[in-house]
Protein backbone atom coordinates (compact mmCIF):
# COMPACT_ATOMS: atom_id res chain seq x y z
CA UNK A 1 0.00 0.00 0.00
CA UNK A 2 1.47 3.49 -0.64
CA UNK A 3 0.04 6.52 0.57
CA UNK A 4 -0.94 9.27 -1.85
CA UNK A 5 -2.27 12.50 -2.25
CA UNK A 6 -4.34 14.45 -4.39
CA UNK A 7 -5.92 18.21 -4.86
CA UNK A 8 -9.56 18.96 -4.96
CA UNK A 9 -10.24 22.45 -5.50
CA UNK A 10 -7.83 23.44 -2.22
CA UNK A 11 -8.79 20.45 -0.32
CA UNK A 12 -5.76 17.79 0.39
CA UNK A 13 -8.04 14.61 -0.47
CA UNK A 14 -5.12 11.70 1.00
CA UNK A 15 -5.51 8.10 -0.39
CA UNK A 16 -3.93 4.55 -0.70
CA UNK A 17 -3.40 3.22 -3.74
CA UNK A 18 -2.87 -0.36 -4.03
CA UNK A 19 -1.07 -2.68 -6.73
CA UNK A 20 -1.12 -6.02 -8.01
CA UNK A 21 0.25 -9.10 -6.64
CA UNK A 22 3.69 -9.91 -8.68
CA UNK A 23 3.36 -6.06 -9.60
CA UNK A 24 5.95 -5.58 -12.45
CA UNK A 25 7.71 -2.09 -12.77
CA UNK A 26 7.08 -1.01 -16.51
CA UNK A 27 3.62 -2.43 -16.56
CA UNK A 28 0.82 -0.70 -17.30
CA UNK A 29 -2.53 -2.07 -15.19
CA UNK A 30 -6.32 -1.59 -15.52
CA UNK A 31 -7.39 0.77 -12.44
CA UNK A 32 -10.48 1.22 -10.39
CA UNK A 33 -11.39 4.30 -8.34
CA UNK A 34 -13.08 2.36 -5.04
CA UNK A 35 -15.19 5.28 -3.52
CA UNK A 36 -16.78 4.89 0.33
CA UNK A 37 -19.95 5.04 2.08
CA UNK A 38 -21.91 7.95 3.81
CA UNK A 39 -19.61 8.66 7.23
CA UNK A 40 -16.89 5.78 6.17
CA UNK A 41 -13.15 5.87 5.86
CA UNK A 42 -10.77 4.86 3.38
CA UNK A 43 -9.92 1.78 5.85
CA UNK A 44 -12.82 0.48 6.32
CA UNK A 45 -15.07 -1.44 3.70
CA UNK A 46 -13.25 0.46 0.37
CA UNK A 47 -9.70 -0.91 1.35
CA UNK A 48 -11.74 -4.44 2.22
CA UNK A 49 -13.02 -4.48 -1.77
CA UNK A 50 -9.49 -2.50 -3.19
CA UNK A 51 -7.23 -5.21 -1.39
CA UNK A 52 -9.59 -8.01 -2.83
CA UNK A 53 -9.63 -6.57 -6.49
CA UNK A 54 -5.56 -5.67 -6.48
CA UNK A 55 -4.87 -9.19 -5.73
CA UNK A 56 -6.37 -9.79 -9.06
CA UNK A 57 -4.41 -7.76 -11.22
CA UNK A 58 -6.14 -4.07 -10.57
CA UNK A 59 -4.62 -1.35 -9.17
CA UNK A 60 -7.06 0.45 -7.00
CA UNK A 61 -7.28 3.77 -5.38
CA UNK A 62 -9.15 4.75 -1.87
CA UNK A 63 -9.35 7.95 -0.57
CA UNK A 64 -11.08 10.09 2.03
CA UNK A 65 -13.62 12.55 0.60
CA UNK A 66 -12.82 15.85 0.99
CA UNK A 67 -14.10 17.37 4.35
CA UNK A 68 -13.59 13.76 5.85
CA UNK A 69 -11.00 11.82 7.30
CA UNK A 70 -7.10 12.59 6.69
CA UNK A 71 -8.49 14.64 3.45
CA UNK A 72 -9.02 18.57 4.22
CA UNK A 73 -11.96 21.12 3.88
CA UNK A 74 -13.45 23.09 6.71
CA UNK A 75 -16.18 22.50 8.11
CA UNK A 76 -14.57 19.12 8.14
CA UNK A 77 -16.94 16.59 8.84
CA UNK A 78 -19.18 17.74 5.98
CA UNK A 79 -21.08 16.00 3.56
CA UNK A 80 -21.09 17.95 -0.04
CA UNK A 81 -21.98 15.87 -3.13
CA UNK A 82 -20.40 18.09 -5.67
CA UNK A 83 -17.39 17.56 -3.65
CA UNK A 84 -17.55 13.94 -3.28
CA UNK A 85 -18.05 13.38 -7.45
CA UNK A 86 -15.54 16.66 -7.99
CA UNK A 87 -13.24 14.46 -5.37
CA UNK A 88 -13.83 10.78 -8.17
CA UNK A 89 -12.99 12.99 -11.43
CA UNK A 90 -9.65 14.26 -9.38
CA UNK A 91 -9.00 10.74 -8.37
CA UNK A 92 -9.32 10.03 -12.10
CA UNK A 93 -7.14 12.69 -13.10
CA UNK A 94 -4.42 11.02 -10.36
CA UNK A 95 -4.77 7.78 -12.15
CA UNK A 96 -4.66 9.08 -15.70
CA UNK A 97 -1.10 10.08 -15.08
CA UNK A 98 -0.33 7.24 -13.26
CA UNK A 99 2.82 5.66 -15.45
CA UNK A 100 1.65 2.69 -14.00
CA UNK A 101 -1.71 2.68 -14.54
CA UNK A 102 -3.36 2.49 -18.76
CA UNK A 103 -5.47 5.30 -18.91
CA UNK A 104 -8.01 3.87 -21.29
CA UNK A 105 -8.82 0.98 -18.79
CA UNK A 106 -9.86 3.20 -15.54
CA UNK A 107 -13.07 1.80 -13.43
CA UNK A 108 -14.79 2.91 -10.89
CA UNK A 109 -16.37 1.34 -7.79
CA UNK A 110 -18.81 2.90 -5.58
CA UNK A 111 -20.09 1.78 -2.45
CA UNK A 112 -23.13 2.73 -0.34
CA UNK A 113 -23.29 6.89 -1.22
CA UNK A 114 -20.24 6.29 -2.63
CA UNK A 115 -22.30 4.10 -5.47
CA UNK A 116 -24.74 6.98 -6.17
CA UNK A 117 -22.21 9.65 -6.41
CA UNK A 118 -19.64 7.16 -9.05
CA UNK A 119 -23.04 6.48 -11.19
CA UNK A 120 -23.57 10.14 -11.18
CA UNK A 121 -20.11 11.01 -11.95
CA UNK A 122 -19.88 8.49 -15.18
CA UNK A 123 -22.50 10.19 -16.59
CA UNK A 124 -20.48 12.68 -18.00
CA UNK A 125 -16.62 11.38 -17.05
CA UNK A 126 -15.79 9.73 -20.08
CA UNK A 127 -12.83 8.56 -18.77
CA UNK A 128 -14.45 5.86 -16.68
CA UNK A 129 -15.02 3.23 -18.81
CA UNK A 130 -16.72 0.63 -16.59
CA UNK A 131 -19.04 1.44 -13.84
CA UNK A 132 -20.07 -0.37 -10.22
CA UNK A 133 -21.96 -0.04 -6.92
CA UNK A 134 -22.38 -2.34 -4.30
CA UNK A 135 -25.46 -1.76 -2.12
CA UNK A 136 -26.04 2.02 -4.02
CA UNK A 137 -27.33 4.06 -2.01
CA UNK A 138 -29.53 7.33 -2.96
CA UNK A 139 -28.39 9.91 -0.42
CA UNK A 140 -30.52 12.78 -2.16
CA UNK A 141 -33.88 10.36 -1.85
CA UNK A 142 -33.06 9.01 1.51
CA UNK A 143 -32.56 12.60 2.96
CA UNK A 144 -35.82 14.19 1.04
CA UNK A 145 -38.23 11.25 1.88
CA UNK A 146 -36.19 8.97 4.46
CA UNK A 147 -35.08 5.17 4.17
CA UNK A 148 -37.90 3.11 2.94
CA UNK A 149 -41.10 2.68 4.45
CA UNK A 150 -39.80 2.85 8.62
CA UNK A 151 -38.24 5.51 7.86
CA UNK A 152 -40.06 7.51 5.13
CA UNK A 153 -40.23 11.23 5.98
CA UNK A 154 -43.51 13.84 6.01
CA UNK A 155 -42.95 17.08 3.55
CA UNK A 156 -43.16 19.16 7.05
CA UNK A 157 -40.38 17.29 8.40
CA UNK A 158 -38.20 17.78 5.25
CA UNK A 159 -38.63 21.54 5.31
CA UNK A 160 -38.41 21.36 9.18
CA UNK A 161 -34.72 20.38 8.43
CA UNK A 162 -34.28 22.83 5.32
CA UNK A 163 -34.84 25.44 7.38
CA UNK A 164 -32.64 24.03 10.38
CA UNK A 165 -29.74 23.61 7.63
CA UNK A 166 -29.79 27.55 6.57
CA UNK A 167 -29.81 28.83 10.03
CA UNK A 168 -26.70 26.44 10.53
CA UNK A 169 -25.31 28.01 7.02
CA UNK A 170 -26.24 31.52 8.41
CA UNK A 171 -24.57 31.15 11.69
CA UNK A 172 -21.40 29.90 9.99
CA UNK A 173 -21.34 32.57 8.04
CA UNK A 174 -21.37 35.12 11.20
CA UNK A 175 -18.49 32.96 12.38
CA UNK A 176 -20.55 31.09 14.86
CA UNK A 177 -19.98 27.22 15.87
CA UNK A 178 -20.87 24.44 13.20
CA UNK A 179 -24.16 22.40 14.26
CA UNK A 180 -23.70 18.46 14.20
CA UNK A 181 -26.49 16.46 12.77
CA UNK A 182 -27.28 12.70 13.68
CA UNK A 183 -29.20 11.10 11.48
CA UNK A 184 -30.59 8.59 14.46
CA UNK A 185 -30.43 10.54 18.04
CA UNK A 186 -31.49 13.78 16.01
CA UNK A 187 -34.63 12.43 14.14
CA UNK A 188 -37.87 12.09 16.51
CA UNK A 189 -39.17 9.18 15.16
CA UNK A 190 -36.07 6.86 16.10
CA UNK A 191 -36.16 5.65 19.30
CA UNK A 192 -32.94 4.03 20.59
CA UNK A 193 -34.64 1.93 22.92
CA UNK A 194 -37.21 0.68 20.33
CA UNK A 195 -35.12 -0.92 17.54
CA UNK A 196 -38.22 -1.46 15.25
CA UNK A 197 -38.46 2.15 15.08
CA UNK A 198 -34.80 2.50 13.57
CA UNK A 199 -34.63 1.47 9.51
CA UNK A 200 -32.63 -2.04 9.60
CA UNK A 201 -29.61 -0.18 7.85
CA UNK A 202 -28.93 2.35 10.42
CA UNK A 203 -28.98 -0.43 13.09
CA UNK A 204 -26.73 -2.45 11.09
CA UNK A 205 -24.34 0.33 10.45
CA UNK A 206 -24.18 1.69 13.50
CA UNK A 207 -23.12 -1.90 14.66
CA UNK A 208 -20.50 -1.94 11.45
CA UNK A 209 -18.84 1.52 12.12
CA UNK A 210 -18.95 0.71 16.39
CA UNK A 211 -17.88 -2.78 16.77
CA UNK A 212 -17.13 -4.47 13.69
CA UNK A 213 -14.98 -2.36 11.89
CA UNK A 214 -14.47 0.96 14.21
CA UNK A 215 -11.75 3.97 13.28
CA UNK A 216 -11.89 7.49 15.44
CA UNK A 217 -11.86 9.44 11.87
CA UNK A 218 -15.31 7.81 10.44
CA UNK A 219 -17.88 10.41 10.52
CA UNK A 220 -20.98 9.35 13.50
CA UNK A 221 -22.30 13.46 13.04
CA UNK A 222 -22.45 16.00 10.12
CA UNK A 223 -22.19 19.30 9.74
CA UNK A 224 -26.01 20.08 9.47
CA UNK A 225 -25.11 23.23 7.32
CA UNK A 226 -24.76 20.17 4.69
CA UNK A 227 -27.49 19.06 4.60
CA UNK A 228 -29.59 20.88 2.34
CA UNK A 229 -27.49 20.00 -0.62
CA UNK A 230 -27.29 16.77 0.54
CA UNK A 231 -31.25 17.30 -0.29
CA UNK A 232 -30.53 19.03 -3.52
CA UNK A 233 -28.70 15.64 -4.99
CA UNK A 234 -30.26 13.88 -7.61
CA UNK A 235 -27.83 11.24 -9.02
CA UNK A 236 -29.60 8.89 -10.91
CA UNK A 237 -30.93 11.60 -13.16
CA UNK A 238 -29.08 11.44 -16.41
CA UNK A 239 -28.03 7.65 -15.52
CA UNK A 240 -28.99 6.91 -19.14
CA UNK A 241 -25.71 8.61 -20.70
CA UNK A 242 -23.48 5.74 -18.97
CA UNK A 243 -24.12 3.58 -21.62
CA UNK A 244 -23.23 2.15 -24.29
CA UNK A 245 -20.23 1.61 -20.94
CA UNK A 246 -21.79 -0.85 -18.76
CA UNK A 247 -23.11 -0.49 -15.44
CA UNK A 248 -23.14 -3.58 -12.34
CA UNK A 249 -24.81 -2.46 -9.48
CA UNK A 250 -24.83 -5.49 -6.29
CA UNK A 251 -26.98 -5.57 -3.45
CA UNK A 252 -28.39 -7.78 -0.72
CA UNK A 253 -32.11 -9.01 -1.15
CA UNK A 254 -32.94 -8.13 2.48
CA UNK A 255 -31.73 -4.37 1.78
CA UNK A 256 -33.87 -2.00 2.89
CA UNK A 257 -32.15 -0.06 0.28
CA UNK A 258 -33.00 -2.72 -2.82
CA UNK A 259 -35.33 -0.20 -4.36
CA UNK A 260 -32.44 2.49 -5.23
CA UNK A 261 -30.53 -0.11 -6.72
CA UNK A 262 -33.90 -1.07 -8.93
CA UNK A 263 -34.79 2.22 -9.57
CA UNK A 264 -31.13 3.02 -11.04
CA UNK A 265 -30.85 0.15 -13.04
CA UNK A 266 -34.48 0.68 -14.43
CA UNK A 267 -33.62 3.84 -15.58
CA UNK A 268 -30.15 3.22 -17.06
CA UNK A 269 -29.54 1.53 -20.37
CA UNK A 270 -28.12 -1.18 -21.64
CA UNK A 271 -25.66 -2.78 -20.98
CA UNK A 272 -26.49 -2.85 -17.13
CA UNK A 273 -26.74 -5.79 -14.57
CA UNK A 274 -28.44 -5.99 -11.15
CA UNK A 275 -26.70 -8.78 -8.73
CA UNK A 276 -28.65 -9.73 -6.17
CA UNK A 277 -27.41 -12.01 -3.36
CA UNK A 278 -29.94 -13.97 -1.73
CA UNK A 279 -30.35 -13.45 1.75
CA UNK A 280 -27.97 -10.19 2.25
CA UNK A 281 -28.78 -7.11 3.84
CA UNK A 282 -27.52 -3.66 3.11
CA UNK A 283 -24.16 -4.10 5.41
CA UNK A 284 -23.84 -7.35 5.21
CA UNK A 285 -21.95 -7.36 1.63
CA UNK A 286 -19.38 -4.48 3.72
CA UNK A 287 -18.16 -7.26 5.97
CA UNK A 288 -19.85 -10.87 6.10
CA UNK A 289 -17.58 -13.64 4.61
CA UNK A 290 -20.05 -15.57 3.14
CA UNK A 291 -21.23 -12.50 1.04
CA UNK A 292 -17.71 -10.19 0.24
CA UNK A 293 -15.71 -12.94 -1.25
CA UNK A 294 -19.09 -13.82 -3.87
CA UNK A 295 -19.13 -9.56 -4.28
CA UNK A 296 -15.27 -9.58 -5.21
CA UNK A 297 -15.62 -12.12 -7.09
CA UNK A 298 -18.40 -10.86 -9.49
CA UNK A 299 -16.30 -7.50 -9.27
CA UNK A 300 -13.19 -9.16 -10.91
CA UNK A 301 -15.78 -11.10 -13.20
CA UNK A 302 -16.91 -7.57 -14.38
CA UNK A 303 -14.23 -5.34 -14.23
CA UNK A 304 -11.94 -8.26 -15.90
CA UNK A 305 -13.95 -8.04 -18.84
CA UNK A 306 -15.04 -4.70 -19.11
CA UNK A 307 -11.05 -3.22 -18.47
Amino acid sequence: MERVTFQNKGNTVVGSLFKPAGFAQGTQYPAIVVTHPFGAVKEQVPTTYAKLLAEQGFITLVFDASYQGESGGEPHFSEFPSARVEDIRRAVDFLSIHPDVDEERIGALGICAGGGYTVNVSQTEMRIKAVAGVSTFNIGSARRDGVGPLGKQSAEYRTDLLKRSAEARTREAAGGEVEMFSLIADNPRFDMNDLSTIPLMYQEGYKYYSEIDPNPRFMGTFALSSLSQQMAFFPFEGIELISPRPLLLIAGSEADTLYMSQDAIERAKEPKELFILDGASHIDLYWKPEYVPQVADKLTEFFTKNL
